[in-house]
C-alpha cells in the first residue's frame, strides 16, 4: 500500500491521478478532523465500496460556516498529523486538508446553499444557520473532489437527510450513502466532542444510547407498538438523568417532522442533550410496520 497523499490546495487535488486510471470510482469521506474509529469505519466502508481499483479521498476541514455565535470553533480539536495516520490505516488514498482561504477565497461566500424548512427543525432550531453552512461546504467539496459516491455517518441523521435532499433537488451526480453509527463498548456514540466530557459527564451521557435502545426495545417487543409507546419508553430513561435535554423525538426522515401516531415505515428516534458545556446528539433508525 502506498502512503496516503496529503493535499492542501484545489490544484493539488485536481492533479491527483484519477481512480483506476479513470476507470475506477472515487469515494469521498468529509470530516472536520479529530478522526476517531467512527471516521475510520466510514473510510473502510468507502474502500469496500470502490475496491482496490477505486480511490478514497478524506477531507479534513473545520468549516467556520457551521459554527454559530458562542459555539466551539476555536475549541474544536485540530489534529492533522494524527488524522492522516488514521485515514492511512483505514485505507484512504489521499487526505485533502485545505485552509479556510482555499475553500472560501475572498472571505465567507455571499452565495450559499439554503437548507430550507427541513434544516430549521431539531438541530437546525438549536443551531440556526448550521445546516446552511454545512450544505454550502458539502456542495463545494463535492465540486472539488468530484466523487462518484460520498459517505456520511448515520449519527448525524439530519445532516445525512439534508445532503441526500440537496443531491436530489439540485441534481448532483453523486451517490450519497449512509454508514451505521459506531459506538463505544458501553453504547456511547463516538464523537469528536466526547473528549470534552468530564468523567462524571461521560457516565451520564450513557443515558442517550440507553434511551434510544429502550425505545427500540419497546417497538421490537410488540408489532403493534405505537410512536407514543416508543417515545414514552425512551423518555423514561432520560427523565431524572443528569443531563439538559434539548429534544427527544421520533422523526419522519423524509422531511424531519415529528412522526404521527399512524406512522408506518422508516423513522429516526433522535436525542440531543448537554452534559456540562458539551452538547451531544444520537439516534437510531426504526421501522414501524416492518422488521427491526
Amino acid at each position: 500500500m502506498t502512503a496516503t497523499a496529503l493535499l492542501h490546495t484545489a490544484a493539488e487535488l485536481h492533479a491527483l491521478p484519477p481512480a483506476g486510471g479513470s476507470t475506477g470510482t472515487r469515494a469521498v469521506v468529509m470530516t472536520m478532523g479529530a478522526l476517531h474509529e467512527g471516521h475510520a469505519a466510514l473510510v473502510r466502508a468507502a474502500r469496500e465500496r470502490v475496491g482496490d481499483a477505486g480511490q478514497v479521498v478524506v477531507t479534513v476541514f473545520v468549516n467556520p460556516l457551521q459554527f454559530g455565535a458562542g459555539e466551539d470553533l476555536d475549541r474544536y480539536p485540530r489534529t492533522l498529523e494524527a488524522d492522516l495516520a488514521v485515514a492511512e490505516l483505514a485505507g484512504a488514498d489521499a487526505v485533502f486538508a485545505p485552509s479556510a482561504d482555499e475553500v472560501y477565497p475572498g472571505g465567507e461566500p455571499q452565495v450559499r446553499v439554503a437548507a430550507g424548512p427541513m434544516g430549521e427543525r431539531f438541530e437546525g432550531a438549536a443551531r440556526p444557520g448550521h445546516f446552511d453552512g454545512m450544505l454550502t461546504v458539502v456542495a463545494k467539496l463535492l465540486h472539488l473532489t468530484r466523487p462518484g459516491i460520498a459517505l456520511f455517518g448515520q449519527k448525524d441523521a439530519q445532516q445525512l437527510a439534508l445532503v441526500r435532499r440537496m443531491a436530489r433537488d439540485l441534481d448532483f451526480p453523486v451517490e450519497i450513502a449512509g454508514v451505521p453509527t459506531v459506538r463505544e463498548p458501553d453504547g456511547l456514540a463516538m464523537s469528536s466532542r466526547n473528549r470534552f466530557l468530564s468523567t462524571e459527564d461521560r457516565t451520564a451521557a450513557l443515558a442517550l444510547s440507553r434511551a434510544l435502545f429502550a425505545g427500540r426495545d419497546a417497538l421490537t417487543a410488540t408489532a403493534s407498538a405505537t410512536p407514543a409507546a416508543v417515545r414514552a419508553a425512551a423518555r423514561a430513561v432520560t427523565d431524572g438523568a443528569a443531563l439538559s435535554l434539548d429534544y427527544l423525538s421520533l422523526i419522519d426522515p423524509s422531511d424531519f417532522t415529528e412522526a404521527t401516531e399512524d406512522h408506518r415505515g422508516e423513522a429516526v428516534l433522535a436525542v440531543a442533550a448537554r452534559f456540562g458545556t458539551t452538547r451531544l446528539i444520537d439516534n437510531i433508525p426504526l421501522t414501524f410496520g416492518g422488521p427491526q
